[in-house]
Formats: structure tokens, C-alpha cells, sequence
């Protein structure tokens, strides 16, 4: 094994990472990962390994299959890699927005069951949320975080709100609201300084007020689902703090619907608890570039298809 696991954080990507042929190379190669996608299928009812490794874009990228395929391709690296190393954990967890799911389904929180199905009904309630208010999401880049909260603050009405989604790394983050409070905080962030303001393809305004029309059946859903208490330190989304129990669990999960993706701050925290290695569980390497532009000098591996493992023997 070429990292010491006691100086290794697994972090878990969120949308925005999925891509048609996601899991299929893992799948061939290992059985448990394969059995890992036909008990998803088993579970929803439909083949969303197909659909993962074959489908067409456009139904990948739906949000509601989104969110499970990311999960189950997570889920199947990391019971590869249990089953590969029965006795190595990583000292740290993260995941970023759905991906805090998955990190807290590795780390024994929810069964694998529990964490797909709450998944499911994640993306469910998220699409929902954007058919009754259409919102809008914008990239802000070459902006100071404090700069752009204020920005927001100002674009912002009693009717039209739009604030901070993802503190994905300095100099990039993710706002998120009504449509017309993003286009003029985008607007607002360009005359102040941004060096870029781009909308994104999404019609789901998330982590914002926009999904406070979900929001109690979201917390039905998650206080209706089993959690146990983390295994292993997983720090949460809303407050970029480890989770140490059931409880905190839970209202980080009912907390992220609505408030910012704290990932710069979990990020620090990591690094500063002595983590100098940051693998990512699953599909592509985004949450690897992000960390790459948070701290310097970490060691950043992907761990989603059989070539990842043997690079790490």
C-alpha cells in the first residue's frame, strides 16, 4: 500500500461529476462491486447500472438518477477497496453536497439500503422543489468569499433571494437562488472585481431558500431513516465539523438542503488534523482539482476504476 491511511482523507464527489460509462470497468473487474450495482438495481426497482454505464446523457445527468448513480459508483470503490484491505481505513471522511451521503454510508452511518433510498428521495424532492420555482445557479471565479457574500446580500429582495451554495475552493465559488437575483448578483460580482460570472445548466437552485418548499418532507424522509453513529470521522457540509453521532448526522443532512457547501473550510480542517492525502471514492476528480487549489502540497489519487487500485498497491 503506497499512503499511510493514517494521514488519508476518502472524499466523495457530488453532481456535476457523473458520466455515462461510470462503474462499468469496476464492475467487470470486481464481483463485488458488480453484486454492489445489481442490489441498487434490486432496490429502485429499475436498471440504473445500465442507465449508468450505457445510458443516454440527458437521463444521466436528470437529477434524480444523478444523485444514486454517484452514490452507488462510491459505494462500490470503497467496498472494493474493504474488501481489497479488510483492516485499513482512512482517518478522515468528507463528501461534497450528495456525496456527504455517501461518506456517511462508508462510514457505516446508514446502511447501504437506508443511503440509497434517502438518496433517491433526495433527488425526487430536488427536481420537485425546481418544477414549483424555477431558480438558477451561477460559477463565480476570482472573487474573495466575504466580497461575494455581500454582493449577494445586495441582489437579494424579501421575494428573490441568492446566496453562497458552494465555498468550493478560493476563487471559485457556486451561488445559488432565484433566477433573477442570480443574474443580478452575477451582474453586481462582474462590475466588483469577478473575473468571471458563469450561469450553469441547472434548473435546481441548491443549497438556497428555493428548496424550502421540500424541505419538511425532507426531514421526514432523514428522521424516518435509520442512522447509526459514524465509524470513522466524517466531517459535515453545513458546518465543515466532524459528525459524532446519529443526531449530528441527521441535522447536517436536514441542514445542507438550504445552506452552503462549507468544502474550503473541510478541506483546512482535514489539513490541519494532519491529513496530507485526499482519495477520491468514485466517479471523476473534481473534489481532487478543488483540493489541489485549497492547501499545497497534498497528494491527490482517484479511486473509481480497477487502474486506480493498482496504482495504489
Amino acid at each position: 500500500m503506497k499512503i499511510n491511511l493514517q494521514t488519508t482523507a476518502f472524499v466523495f464527489p457530488g453532481q456535476g461529476s457523473q458520466v455515462v460509462g461510470m462503474g462499468c470497468e469496476l464492475a467487470a473487474h470486481y464481483p463485488i462491486a458488480k453484486q454492489t450495482f445489481d442490489e441498487a438495481d434490486s432496490i429502485l426497482g429499475f436498471s440504473l447500472s445500465r442507465l449508468m454505464m450505457d445510458g443516454a446523457v440527458d437521463e444521466l445527468n436528470d437529477t434524480v438518477n444523478t444523485q444514486p448513480a454517484l452514490f452507488v459508483h462510491s459505494l462500490a470503490a470503497y467496498r472494493v477497496f474493504s474488501q481489497i484491505y479488510p483492516d485499513l481505513k482512512p482517518a478522515s471522511m468528507a463528501g461534497h453536497s450528495l456525496g456527504e451521503l455517501s461518506a456517511l454510508a462508508a462510514s457505516g452511518a446508514l446502511s447501504f439500503d437506508d443511503g440509497l433510498r434517502l438518496v433517491r428521495k433526495r433527488g425526487e424532492l430536488m427536481k420537485h422543489a425546481g418544477g414549483l420555482a424555477s431558480g438558477g445557479m451561477a460559477a463565480i471565479l476570482g472573487m474573495d468569499l466575504p466580497t461575494l457574500d455581500k454582493v449577494c446580500t445586495e441582489a437579494s429582495t424579501a421575494n428573490e433571494i441568492v446566496q453562497v451554495a458552494n465555498d468550493n475552493c478560493p476563487g471559485q465559488v457556486v451561488i445559488s437562488g432565484a433566477k433573477s437575483a442570480v443574474e443580478r448578483a452575477m451582474s453586481a460580482a462582474k462590475s466588483a472585481g469577478a473575473k468571471r460570472a458563469l450561469p450553469l445548466a441547472v434548473s435546481i437552485a441548491a443549497h438556497s431558500p428555493l428548496m424550502d418548499s421540500i424541505q419538511r418532507e425532507w426531514n421526514e424522509a432523514v428522521v424516518s431513516t435509520n442512522f447509526s453513529t459514524p465509524q470513522l470521522t466524517v466531517l459535515g457540509n453545513a458546518n465543515a465539523a466532524p459528525l459524532t453521532d446519529e443526531k449530528s448526522a441527521r441535522a447536517d443532512i436536514i441542514a445542507q438542503m438550504q445552506s452552503r457547501v462549507r468544502w474550503t473550510e473541510s478541506v483546512k480542517y482535514m489539513a490541519a488534523q494532519g491529513i496530507n492525502t485526499f482519495v477520491e471514492v468514485g466517479t471523476g476528480t473534481v473534489l481532487g482539482g478543488l483540493v489541489k487549489r485549497i492547501v499545497d502540497g497534498m497528494i491527490i489519487l482517484p479511486l473509481g476504476n480497477p487502474l486506480d487500485f493498482a496504482a495504489l498497491e
